[in-house]
């Protein structure tokens, strides 16, 4: 019997387009926007100026701190200017502006096709190669990859999962990556696992991608410690501590860190991304992005460079269609609607999604009927209806006391209420404030 997680959990229509078409090659844009915050924590620092010239991989931004991450270039050019630019969600925020001129690479970089599978770098030497190349968390957390392991004192990995769920339905940006990469992904798991002195890997997939698990089932006979584990289908299995849940059986406690569980969860396309950086030389800047929607022409799964207009990869798709009525970066769940279509592709840029006027109305919303269907689909245990309420009218501590701050904001609840409530919207907003009461208590 396929395993799955304990606690609530729906099945929205998976509107899977682009599956199992190959990744194409997106065009290098004309002007690079490289935001200096793609990832959790501080913004990183710039080390160029207005004027320098760049390569592909030249380093753009230093790491702000501990939890912050260095920044590359993805394209060879001049740096036109470092100023504000409006990011995918809608503030302006310091970037690098490059106007690009050829396709010049550092030399440092391999560029070959060979796969290169011995590596003989202690734990400290690959966790300090995944620092320089400012790899982050590709599942769209962007949390900084170094950082996640290298765990607090006190506590020890047992386990590496690997998210390669892609549960969010529309995007397959993990899945045609697993199919066109699925080596490279075993040697970079192999390489988290040296880096964090364990014996043992789980790459968990849902069972609506088997052909990717059959693939990966097959190179991992040449893995003995790394086991492909496919996983019942069902939203929000991609959440951390939900996934942890699915693979080991083991739940992370309210306010903990899923490595008390023992685990370290790291998502597939940052497995590629680590094989590419301590083998291969090369820094995070490009990924793979989904692009689609029920109306667009052509859904497909770019590889793309961070900085690249997100309005370039829509043409790439067919254009935008004439009813579109919102553009969502990211999946239909977790995504959020973009102020414009100029918005540059980010490191946690997952996919682009094109919803029809249709399908961007919202429903009135009427009053809650009691009927528990958001408690019953909550992967987290809480209360929706009742979070939604203490927002509204403003009682932090009851927020508070019922766990607000953890949840994941899924969106299962808004998703499964028939009177059409915003629940969503009214707990991110409560978890935001109830966050910073927190953290002005502890300081």
């Amino acid at each position: 019997m396929l395993r799955s997680f304990r606690i609530g959990g729906i099945h929205p229509p998976e509107n899977k387009l682009s599956a199992k078409k190959k990744i194409r090659i997106s065009d290098i844009p004309q002007q690079a926007i490289i935001p200096l915050s793609q990832h959790i924590g501080a913004p990183a620092v710039a080390v160029v100026k207005k004027g320098d010239t760049v390569k592909v991989g030249s380093l753009l931004a230093e790491a702000g701190g501990f939890v912050s991450a260095k920044i590359y270039s993805s394209v060879s050019g001049k740096i036109n200017k470092i100023d504000n630019a409006i990011d995918a969600s809608g503030y302006k925020r310091p970037a690098i502006y490059i106007d690009v001129e050829g396709d010049e690479w550092e030399e440092s970089i391999d560029r070959t096709e060979t796969i290169i599978r011995e590596c003989n770098l202690s734990s400290k030497e690959i966790i300090s190669k995944i620092a320089d190349a400012g790899i982050v968390g590709l599942g769209g957390a962007t949390f900084p990859t170094h950082v996640k392991l290298t765990p607090p004192p006190g506590s020890k990995a047992e386990i590496v999962i690997i998210n390669a769920v892609e549960c969010e339905p529309y995007l397959t940006a993990d899945h045609s990556l697993m199919l066109e990469k699925g080596e490279e992904i075993l040697i970079g798991v192999s390489l988290l696992m040296r880096a964090v002195n364990v014996n043992k890997a789980v790459i968990g997939i849902e069972n609506n991608k088997a052909d990717a698990i059959a693939h990966l089932q097959q190179l991992a006979t040449n893995y003995p410690n790394i086991e492909i584990m496919p996983l019942k289908v069902k939203y929000p299995q991609g959440g951390e501590k939900q996934l942890i849940d699915a693979v080991i059986r083991k739940q992370v406690k309210s306010g903990g860190l899923p490595i008390s569980t023992g685990a370290i969860v790291q998502n597939v396309g940052t497995a590629f991304a680590v094989y590419e950086a301590v083998q291969k030389n090369k820094p995070l800047f490009e990924r793979i992005v989904t692009v689609t929607g029920k109306a667009v022409k052509n859904p497909s799964n770019f590889l793309v460079r961070i900085g690249t207009p997100i309005s370039q990869l829509i043409e790439i798709a067919g254009g935008t269609p004439e009813n579109t009525g919102k553009i969502i970066g990211g999946g239909p769940m977790m995504g959020k609607a973009l102020v414009s279509a100029d918005v540059p592709v980010c490191k946690g840029t997952s996919g682009i999604l094109l919803l029809t006027k249709e399908e961007s109305v919202r429903k009135p919303m009427h009053d809650c009927i009691r009927c528990a269907k958001c408690v019953n689909v909550c992967p987290m245990g809480l209360n929706p209806a009742f979070l939604m309420k203490y927002t509204v009218y403003q009682k932090w501590d009851l927020a508070e006391k019922e766990h607000i701050h953890d949840c994941i904001e899924c969106g299962s609840c808004s998703y499964t209420c028939p009177a059409n409530r915003p629940l969503l919207d009214y707990i991110r907003s409560g978890k935001g404030k109830v966050m910073n009461i927190i953290r002005n208590r502890k300081s």
